[in-house]
């Protein structure tokens, strides 16, 4: 597990922190563990592809952490961090460097889009989700898990998270950009997907064993409540968007 003692102190939501966390992306126990579980719950949501070729555009990849759950997609990552988009090609994912609010794909190209653990390090989500929602062809799935912007989702995921084993790295997020789950739903229904949310928190029983070590894998469960983390998904039902031009 990594030494925060060796970390520098940065910014809160400075992406030079993926940079000094990179050794740090395949450890299963270290501090990206829980983007683990998260990447194994978000490909749950993904369906089976429904054609030859089908591509999954996954923003924010990080170092592709999905790659070992996608079957039969062409899983291309879009990442802004060098050092992650390196080990993600070394798993298979075509690395694609750009902004999540301007991503260098065109408009359609994408059966599935994926947006996991990214929004919530935004600094304009209007345009990140008009950029996952341009890139989804016609009938394609839209995937996203993020935190609420709540004062609940502020005290668990950084004021109680950052303390214990498995959170997040300390200074990962800025509180101040996690998500508004009324603007979530608007602007994606804006651009013709209709989104479903489903709480989820990590399973107690297999955190007790991954705490122990006798797991390396710990599944995420629904909860009744979307006030902290939460997925959702939704089809797009309408054409093309060209909001940015259709790139």
């Amino acid at each position: 597990m990594a030494d925060v003692r060796t970390i520098p102190a940065r910014a809160r939501n400075d992406p030079a922190q993926y940079d000094d966390l990179a050794p740090h992306w395949w450890d299963p126990y270290g501090m990206f563990a829980m983007l683990h579980w998260l990447a194994a719950a978000r490909a749950a949501l993904v369906p089976p592809p429904e054609r030859e070729g089908a591509v999954l555009v996954d923003l924010g990849c990080g170092a592709g952490l999905m790659a070992p759950h996608l079957r039969g997609y062409r899983h291309v990552g879009v990442d802004y961090t060098h050092s992650a988009l390196r080990q993600a090609a070394e798993h298979g994912v075509t690395a694609v460097r750009g902004d999540v609010g301007r991503v260098p794909l065109r408009s359609g190209c994408a059966d599935v889009v994926t947006a996991g653990e990214i929004l919530e390090h935004v600094t304009d989500l209007d345009t990140a989700l008009a950029e996952a929602c341009r890139l989804l062809r016609p009938g394609g799935t839209l995937v996203i898990d993020t935190i609420a912007a709540t004062a609940l989702g502020r005290f668990v995921a950084v004021t109680l998270a950052e303390r214990v084993p498995g959170g997040p790295p300390p200074g990962i997020h800025d509180p101040a950009l996690f998500v508004d789950r009324d603007r979530l739903v608007r602007e994606c229904a804006r651009h013709g997907v209709t989104l479903t949310l489903r709480g989820i928190r990590p399973s107690v029983r297999d955190l007790t064993r991954w705490v122990r070590r006798r797991s390396d894998q710990v599944r995420m469960v629904g909860v009744p409540t979307t006030a902290v983390l939460f997925q959702a998904v939704g089809r797009r039902t309408t054409g093309v968007s060209t909001v940015d031009g259709g790139r």
